[in-house]
């Protein structure tokens, strides 16, 4: 501008007085040309600084405004945020250049306004605008931040046709769109044809995509080339491979970009920093991690949730929890996703004071409105059986999504509250939530522990219209869930679709096998697995062992109970030992299943003296049913079972006095037999019944059909077994007392209700007694029908007048 003025004043000089009048009217065009550019300078600096109020006042004021004013006002409103006045200022502009429309443009790409952005860029087109490498940039920044791949694949041609293609700032950016839309390889691609002139933005963009696309191997590849080529790696590109680094536990590579964090003098950067510590942390590495918190010159929240992540995740609660006590006296400004973390601390079997204590802090600090940090409480609550807190803190939720409601479900699922379960996720799908793999997983889990086989298929049902896609944790509770309603066929079909099975597949349809009767289908699946390279565990050999001891296969289950430790390592526990004894005594070998029990190299558990007195009741051997009832008196005293059994034994032996004496013990100590009790779901509803139950509305036709059926099966060779009626009545009293046992009073009325050849699924609560067994293979035979009784111990399939159980039942 001095410049201008000393010509000025020199042509004055040349001109002598001639033409003044010429010179003056240059010399004010100059002044006003220069009171201009002092005003367009004054409005960029009023824009950048964000003082756009002040800046459209001195708009207003401008009087002659030229394409930099106009250029510079809607760049202003368009970068705040404020379109509307933006889109006014551009429709009102006499000048419309290519700057114009970019700077519009850029607005709504920052704002994420898909459908007004792209509809100004092309209408930029239309009107004869050609688009820059800075309105590309723009529309491809849209694109990888709302992955909007279909639009950027069209942005991706309009380059190649105006050669933008080899333009680097635009290929950079269609790198990095394709990237975020999951497109690895077409960004790979792209990457790999650019010409020479590959920037650190380029460089970075393909480390961070291979990074986050989960190519950690490839993003370290990418990065070694990077600092071939002599490219300086920054504060962007190091965090990036540090974080593949974490996701392939690179950890002597990670400490090698250590080296150059500190050789470029990135040690300060929080980001960096941060990155570092997540490293090593997820590197299980935790010196070095807390070495790197500790010594840090400012502290940061995000490196220090890090480490007490990697804390937890590692089995450290209580250095977890150390952590956050430090934060909390540091007095550092702990977020929403510190108190997550802390919480899992207490999922295992950490003190609940403590737990309690966190919680209070949340509510003392505010936190208890943030979602994050309710969920994780539903998540604790729940995992530690406090039900009524996690139901609490799950109420008070103003805003829930498909967590929260996973959260509890699953809580409820664990917890043996099926039914609780069951409420809450109906209610999920009432409010209009979409289930994820996890829940689907869950309240499968949950309609297999209540046998409920049509609530399964409808959750299987939803679990495909919503195109959730293949999960091994669903496959294997549908595999789990078939298999315990006694849909054993389904459960093979599940099976056979899947495309990746482990140990817990193969063992969910071996155990499935046995508790439906087929123990030497079990065995070959075991063969099976074996030769698909899947070796057993220790659930594996309960199913193995259960499927021979109700098929009676003495030798097949002595050679796996000794495979257990001598091939795979797997100490007997006492659950296998149980099922060696009551294989033992249903074999008539009560004297070996003793030896067994007296060889035990771990101490037998209530489930051992269940069998063994199971075992005892078969053969009638009161002498060893009295040990064995005596230890499960002190092992779990308020458990009706063994009174129950003993009692039974001593009347079977014709000891009335006994067993009345076993009947007034009980009642002493308040303890009561639950009742037998069979059920039967149709349409929805489920009908239960007692024996000589007479409360249901159609017990005079259920009546007359036990009537019909016992006609029928005695002519058929049915012979009550008078041994299964254990008190001291006549023979006509006893037969009485057998006809009218609630799996009888079911079946009649399955028959009166369940249409011709469909299954008939019946339900109990304890095991099936003799008489009924004998009975339902008479009923299955006369009527033709398959049924399907599922009690405490197993499914018994009863088809033409005999059970999959082979009377090992």
């Amino acid at each position: 501008m001095f410049k201008l003025n000393f010509e000025i004043l020199n042509f004055y000089h040349k001109c002598r007085g001639e033409h003044v009048k010429l010179a003056r009217c240059v010399h004010s065009v100059v002044n006003f040309s220069d009171s201009r550019f002092d005003s367009n300078r004054v409005l960029r600096d009023l824009s950048k600084s964000g003082r756009i109020d002040e800046a459209r006042q001195l708009f207003d004021e401008i009087s002659d405004r030229d394409e930099f004013t106009w250029n510079t006002m809607i760049a202003a409103y368009a970068n705040s945020g404020k379109l509307t006045e933006a889109k006014r200022l551009f429709d009102e502009t006499p000048y419309k250049s290519c700057i114009t429309w970019s700077s519009l443009i850029s607005g709504y790409c920052q704002c994420r306004r898909e459908v007004e952005a792209f509809e100004l860029f092309w209408r930029m087109r239309f009107e004869g605008h050609g688009p820059s490498q800075y309105t590309l940039g723009s529309v491809l920044r849209l694109c990888s931040s709302m992955v909007l791949l279909q639009r950027g694949e069209q942005i991706h041609g309009y380059a190649v046709k105006t050669c933008f293609d080899s333009n680097v700032f635009v290929v950079t950016g269609l790198v990095d769109m394709y990237a975020k839309c999951k497109c690895i390889l077409e960004a790979e691609f792209l990457f790999k044809m650019m010409p020479d002139g590959k920037n650190h933005v380029t460089w970075t963009t393909m480390v961070t995509g291979y990074s986050q696309n989960g190519y950690g191997y490839k993003a370290i590849e990418c990065f070694g080339d990077m600092r071939a080529e002599g490219v300086e790696s920054n504060q962007y590109t190091l965090p990036s491979v540090l974080t593949a680094c974490s996701s392939v536990s690179a950890l002597g590579f990670g400490e090698q970009v250590h080296g150059c964090v500190i050789r470029g003098g990135l040690e300060a950067n929080a980001y960096v920093q941060s990155a570092l510590v997540s490293m090593y942390v997820k590197c299980r590495d935790l010196n070095s991690g807390r070495r790197l918190v500790l010594n840090m010159s400012v502290d940061d929240v995000v490196s220090w949730n890090s480490m007490i992540v990697g804390c937890v995740r590692q089995g450290f609660e209580d250095e977890a929890l150390s952590f956050f006590k430090q934060m909390h006296a540091r007095e550092m400004k702990i977020d929403d996703f510190t108190y997550p973390s802390v919480l899992n601390c207490f999922t295992s079997n950490m003190d609940m004071n403590n737990a309690k204590s966190v919680h209070c802090l949340i509510i003392k600090t505010g936190f208890e409105a943030y979602k994050l940090v309710n969920n994780a409480l539903v998540d604790m609550y729940a995992k530690r059986g406090s039900l009524g807190c996690a139901f609490t803190v799950f109420n008070h939720m103003q805003d829930k999504d498909v967590i929260s409601w996973t959260s509890l479900v699953t809580g409820c699922a664990h917890n043996g509250s099926c039914e609780e379960a069951l409420k809450y996720f109906c209610d999920m799908r009432i409010a209009g939530i979409c289930p994820d793999q996890i829940v689907v997983a869950s309240i499968l889990s949950a309609g297999a522990e209540l046998t409920l086989l049509e609530l399964g298929r409808q959750v299987h049902a939803t679990f495909l219209k919503f195109g959730l896609g293949s999960s091994l944790s669903v496959d294997n509770s549908l595999v789990m869930m078939y298999a315990k309603c006694g849909s054993i066929e389904d459960a093979h079909r599940v099976f056979d679709s899947m495309q990746v099975r482990d140990v817990i597949t193969w063992t969910a349809l071996i155990v499935g096998y046995a508790k439906n009767g087929r123990g030497k289908d079990s065995l070959q699946f075991y063969d099976q697995m074996l030769a698909s390279g899947t070796k057993p565990d220790s659930i594996t050999f309960v199913g193995l062992l259960f499927a021979c001891s109700h098929a009676g296969l003495v030798e097949n289950a002595r050679h796996y109970f000794e495979s257990m430790n001598k091939v795979y390592g797997i100490q007997a526990g006492p659950e296998h030992y149980a099922c060696m004894i009551d294989l033992l005594g249903r074999s008539g070998k009560l004297v070996e299943a003793k030896e067994l029990l007296d060889q035990m190299v771990v101490e037998p558990d209530a489930t051992v003296w269940k069998a063994f007195l199971a075992a005892c009741r078969v053969h009638g051997n009161l002498e060893l049913g009295e040990r064995a009832a005596k230890n499960l008196f002190e092992l779990e005293p308020k458990n009706a079972m063994p009174y129950v059994l003993l009692s039974n034994m001593y009347s079977a032996a014709g000891k009335w006095d006994a067993a009345a004496s076993i009947r007034k013990l009980m009642k002493s100590r308040g303890i009561s037999k639950e009742p037998g009790c069979s059920w039967i779901e149709l349409n929805s509803q489920v009908h239960t019944f007692l024996s000589e139950d007479r409360g249901h509305p159609r017990t005079a036709d259920i009546y007359s059909k036990i009537d019909e059926m016992l006609l029928l099966i005695k002519e058929a060779g049915y012979v009550p077994d008078m041994k299964f009626s254990l008190h001291d009545l006549d023979v006509e009293g006893k037969e009485l007392g057998l006809t009218y046992h609630s799996e009888k009073l079911a079946v009649a009325f399955a028959l009166l209700t369940v249409p011709a050849g469909a299954p008939i699924r019946i339900f109990k609560n304890l095991r099936v007694c003799g008489d009924c067994h004998n009975a339902m293979k008479y009923i299955s035979g006369v009527y033709l029908r398959h049924i399907i009784l599922r009690d405490s111990n197993r499914f018994h399939h009863f088809r033409e007048g005999k059970c999959s159980c082979g009377d090992y039942w």
